[in-house]
């Protein structure tokens, strides 16, 4: 990272323009060393203010223009994301701590969803409902809802901003858009590309900062759309405020306690192949990422021995060497929030199979000292439907191993005693159990034969329960920074009503 990015102080991107803003300052921190990669400033309450005003101001404007003009503007992001890929995915991996790979493949996850909405922006629109007046033309006609206020996380600080944004703004709507405090930089680069790219002022705000600068954002009367991902707890306390404000809306994406069910018919090199991809990707700080693995009596001790195996010897290292499979995590905070966890774990009777929790100083990389190092922790437990080890997502590499015995609707029974339910999977060779696990596993997310982790831009994404009210992805995110008008025009000269009620005016004198 250059001198000049660390020794530069960064602001706001509001109103088409720079601003220094007048708050705090903050860093950007590499999670696998520690050491700063740049400052920011953090947003006030008078920078919020600014920012929904631009953004209320250029409405009108952005609104009138067409479906595909408001699309060219990200057609240029979409190149410019394809071009800068290994730079991007880079800064990515430097600021999140996912490895090279994923980093990536964050990049890349952006400039699909980049593409799917200016793609989306030639395809038909609305609907043509039929009347049963034979004189009527009825219609669905969407039109955007006005100033959307953009909440992400920082494990996917590329990708999740273009789920919203892109989509947001190709329907016709203007953003107000807070990244997460730990991955600013990658913020910065997107409001650049949205300069570079020539989105008119307003059109696109920019506003770093920590969590009550996205409150100031959310709360806002001036804000018609929130769209957040991150943690239930904001998520829940954001909807709750939202759906006390009529015409407001709020759709959020939480997290999980996500499962697997790894049958007596499951393809066992499938399995822990599926299990280890969901487990510790990302280090395990994946909204979907595996913290329950549910194993049928037949197959347990094998699938144990085999995934124990893998989890002691996965590559914990610097994200950006193409050895690493699992890099830090986000910062020191969390560590802790792991380690409460893993001993909550033993406090509630867990036989512990793996404890990599404190890497040994030769796991960490020279010079990287400094860093969130952690390493997978891996346990069995008995089920009991009330243990906070089971029910609490720890969003982090911890995983639990839980034997059942009896049929599919048995795996599917524990499977749902979660307060979560984002994302699962099945591993099974029977096509009647997988097609159990998909009528009746309590997810949004669901996957066989696969681990519950890779979802395609296109597809619906987000979950039930504690997990979300809403898929802020592809076409349901449309459902979300759109109202619908059902439109109906006469094309008769007389005036004739449906349900058979009668268009005619009477008076006294009749």
């Amino acid at each position: 990272m250059s001198q000049q990015l660390t020794e530069q102080v960064h602001g706001h991107y509001i109103g088409g323009e720079w601003i220094d803003g007048s708050g705090d300052t903050f860093e950007s921190e590499n999670p696998a060393t520690g050491e700063a990669l740049a400052t920011f400033q953090r947003g006030t309450e008078a920078d919020v203010d600014a920012a929904l005003e631009a953004a209320e101001s250029a409405f009108e404007q952005w609104r009138d223009l067409s479906y595909i003009h408001r699309a060219e503007y990200l057609w240029d992001i979409y190149h410019e994301l394809r071009d800068r890929h290994e730079e991007l995915g880079e800064i990515v991996s430097e600021e999140c701590g996912k490895e090279i790979s994923e980093g990536k493949a964050d990049v890349t996850e952006a400039w699909h969803m980049v593409e799917w909405a200016a793609g989306n922006a030639r395809h038909p629109h609305g609907d043509i409902v039929p009347s049963e007046v034979a004189g009527k033309d009825s219609f669905m006609r969407r039109k955007p809802r006005g100033v959307v206020g953009c909440i992400t996380p920082w494990n996917f600080p590329v990708a999740i901003p273009f789920w919203h944004m892109a989509i947001a703004l190709v329907e016709g709507n203007t953003v107000v858009w807070k990244p997460a405090e730990q991955t600013p930089l990658c913020g910065q680069i997107i409001a650049e590309m949205m300069d570079d790219a020539g989105v008119p002022a307003g059109v696109f705000n920019l506003v770093q900062g920590f969590g009550d600068t996205g409150a100031a954002i959310t709360d806002d009367e001036r804000v018609d759309t929130v769209l957040f991902t991150g943690s239930a707890a904001v998520g829940h306390e954001i909807a709750g405020k939202v759906g006390g404000e009529p015409g407001k809306l709020a759709a959020c994406e939480m997290g999980g306690k996500n499962g697997i069910v790894v049958t007596e018919h499951a393809d066992l090199d499938i399995a822990v192949h599926s299990a280890i991809m969901s487990s510790f990707k990302t280090t395990g700080q994946r909204c979907v990422s595996s913290e329950r693995l549910i194993v049928h009596e037949d197959v347990y001790d094998e699938f144990k021995t085999r995934f124990v195996d893998v989890a002691g010897d996965v590559a914990v290292g610097d994200p950006l060497d193409d050895g690493t499979f699992m890099g830090p995590a986000i910062e020191a905070d969390h560590v802790e929030k792991i380690r409460h966890y893993n001993d909550l774990a033993r406090e509630e009777g867990a036989t512990v199979l793996v404890d990599r929790f404190e890497l040994p100083s030769a796991e960490i990389p020279d010079g990287f000292d400094g860093g969130h190092w952690v390493g997978p922790f891996v346990y069995e437990i008995d089920y009991e439907p009330d243990l906070r080890c089971l029910n609490e997502e720890c969003f982090g590499p911890h995983v639990a191993l839980l034997e059942y015995a009896g049929d599919i609707e048995d795996a599917v029974e524990i499977h749902n005693d979660t307060p979560y339910g984002l994302a699962g999977a099945i591993i099974s060779e029977d096509y009647r159990q997988i097609n159990y696990f998909r009528d009746h596993a309590e997810v949004g997310l669901a996957y066989a034969n696969l681990p519950c982790i890779g979802a395609e831009v296109q597809l619906p994404f987000g979950g039930v329960k504690k997990s979300g009210n809403g898929y802020p992805s592809a076409r349901e995110a449309i459902e979300a920074v759109t109202e619908r008008t059902a439109w109906t025009m006469n094309n008769s000269e007389d005036i004739e009503m449906a349900q058979g009620l009668s268009a005619d005016i009477k008076t006294s004198e009749d």
